[in-house]
């Protein structure tokens, strides 16, 4: 490519003519000619930067105009074919004015990737994703504040934001969630235990908005006790390294049985476990018509719908645990019946539905293989149901280290340290975090694992015992109409 050529050029050309043909009269003529010459190059350039530069005929007839101009007044060095003066200078513009908007579309998307982080209290992951780009972009006012603004938030979080220690983290739990209450208050058997043990998807809504109304915010239990590894080697678990502002209250989350189990058929709720056509989690429910819809009829997908709305609800994209049986399958398909003609696929369809879910931030739990009192039962009883657990279930959903008891009911009653045989086993098989039931926070975290009871979330919890909840909710407004007094 030809070099340059610049106004000090081209003054300098005129320079040396007028040194060597001397005419004064000549001189002041060409003076005034290149003069207007220049100012009218000058308003005409600018008026098309102005506009974007994008018409190529309208440059076209700059061009041709200043080349006719440049003919009749002075030698500006150029030969047919090369840019004149004028048309490099505007083409330069152009390409730097192009570079200048790309570079800076580039920062907005990462300043936006940094804001979705920190919306999710991940500061340190928004800091230094900008900070990789910092030297490149060093002089961008945009991303300089972004960080100024990250960074001042940061300094803000306290360890467990308004609580003083994990000990005061709750632990919710529901089970599956009615998804129409006329099947499931309709009279019937199971009408009863539904109003007793179940909430309806009205209700999860409900305390979800309230619950983040009060400054509540959903952890992993992974965040509430976390393991390390001393020097030496040796592995213990400590309190989690949670941080969020001063007015945020972590909590933890989880769901029983998300097997939709037979019995559950045509009362109300969904059927199974799907991944939608844009490739998220969600659920399928067979109608009365017989048909299938796929949609937000249980805790996944509402609680999916609800974070996608109000994302500084999850921190670092936490989601719940999903605890499974597996007397009849997992996740609505009944992988425990080998006759099935759909047993294999059946398999499969799990494996790539949890595969999904934990992408999600979903977390799985064995909630035992057959749902039996692990109190009451055998040690021996205990390890081939969680051997059964752990070959059905656990190779489809894949490798968890959390159990949560059936009933609630844990496999010792001391408030002590666990040592009996049941827990060892269970520890033997990589379980190290426990999960029974209590009205209140309560939470162990030993050097081998963590204990933490969970708050029911039913209907028996809202209609006979209020007053438990009353640090999450207003359970008078959360209530749904359609609910029937307990029997």
């Amino acid at each position: 490519m030809k070099s340059k050529r610049t106004i000090s050029d081209m003054r300098k050309n005129v320079n040396s003519e007028n040194q060597n043909k001397r005419n004064p009269i000549l001189d002041n003529n060409k003076r005034i000619a290149f003069a207007g010459i220049m100012l009218i190059v000058f308003i005409i350039t600018g008026v098309i930067i102005a506009n974007n530069l994008s018409n190529k005929d309208s440059i076209g007839i700059i061009n041709n105009n200043q080349q006719n101009t440049q003919k009749e007044t002075v030698n500006t060095g150029t030969t047919q074919g090369e840019p004149t003066i004028s048309e490099q200078f505007i083409h330069d513009q152009v390409i730097e004015q192009n570079l200048r908007k790309e570079e800076n579309n580039k920062v907005m998307e990462l300043i936006k990737q940094g804001d979705q982080l920190a919306l999710g209290y991940d500061y340190d992951g928004a800091i230094n994703l900008l900070k990789e780009q910092e030297n490149k972009y060093q002089n961008h006012r945009e991303l300089k504040e972004a960080l100024e603004g990250y960074e001042t938030a940061k300094a803000s979080l306290e360890p467990f934001g308004a609580y003083e220690s994990a000990d005061q983290i709750s632990h919710i739990f529901f089970h599956s969630l009615i998804a129409d209450n006329s099947l499931a208050f309709d009279g019937d058997s199971d009408s009863n235990g539904y109003n007793y043990y179940m909430t309806t998807i009205y209700e999860f809504k409900q305390m979800m908005q309230q619950m983040y109304d009060a400054g509540y915010v959903l952890v992993s239990i992974h965040d509430v006790g976390k393991k390390i590894e001393s020097a030496d080697g040796v592995s213990k678990f400590v309190p989690g390294d949670i941080m969020l502002p001063p007015d945020k209250k972590p909590f933890v989350l989880s769901q029983d049985d998300v097997n939709y189990y037979n019995y559950m058929d045509f009362d109300g709720f969904a059927t199974r476990m799907v991944i939608d056509e844009n490739g998220r989690p969600s659920t399928e429910m067979r109608m009365e018509d017989g048909t299938f819809s796929v949609g937000d009829y249980d805790m996944v997908p509402v609680l999916e719908t609800f974070i996608a709305e109000h994302p500084d609800f999850s921190y670092k994209g936490a989601r719940g645990i999903l605890a499974i049986t597996g007397y009849e399958g997992a996740l609505g398909y009944r992988t425990d019946d080998k006759n099935s003609p759909t047993y294999e696929q059946d398999k499969e369809t799990v494996k790539q539905v949890a595969k999904v879910l934990k992408e999600w931030g979903w977390e799985f739990a064995s909630h035992s293989y057959g749902h039996r009192n692990m109190y009451e039962m055998s040690t021996n009883f205990i390890k081939k149901d969680t051997d059964r657990w752990m070959e059905e279930v656990g190779s489809l959903v894949g490798p968890t280290d959390i159990f949560i008891y059936p009933y609630g009911v844990e496999v010792e009653k001391t408030f002590g340290t666990y040592s009996s045989d049941k827990y060892k086993y269970l520890k033997s098989l990589g379980f190290e975090y426990y999960c029974g039931v209590y009205k209140d926070p309560w939470i162990h975290i030993k050097d081998e694992y963590v204990r933490m009871t969970r708050r029911p979330l039913d209907g028996q919890a809202l209609l006979q015992f209020p007053e438990r909840l009353s640090d999450l909710f207003d359970v008078a407004t959360v209530v749904d109409p359609d609910r029937p007094a307990l029997k």
